[in-house]
C-alpha cells in the first residue's frame, strides 16, 4: 500500500467514525437559557475537542487493523 493509498484510507475511516461519534453525549440548550437568534436544537456543550481526540484513537486502531489484514493478504482487495 503507498503512503497515498493508506493516507485516504485512514481520512475515510476517520470521517466515518468521527460522524458515528459525534451524537454521543449531546444535551439540548434549556430553552429558557436561549438568547435570541440561537438555534433550539443546538447542542449545549458539543465537546468537539474530545470527540476529535476520541474519533483520532478510534480511527488509529481501526486503520492499523486494516493495514495488518491488508498486508498479510488474508484477504485481497487486487482483482
Amino acid at each position: 500500500m503507498s503512503l497515498t493509498t493508506g493516507f485516504a484510507v485512514y481520512l475515510v475511516i476517520w470521517w466515518l467514525t468521527l460522524f458515528m461519534v459525534l451524537p454521543f453525549g449531546i444535551t439540548r440548550v434549556d430553552p429558557e437559557e436561549l438568547l435570541p437568534g440561537e438555534d433550539p436544537g443546538a447542542p449545549a456543550k458539543p465537546r468537539l475537542a474530545f470527540k476529535f481526540a476520541v474519533t483520532t484513537g478510534v480511527s488509529s486502531v481501526l486503520f492499523g487493523i486494516f493495514y495488518l489484514v491488508f498486508e498479510s493478504g488474508v484477504i485481497s482487495f487486487r482483482v
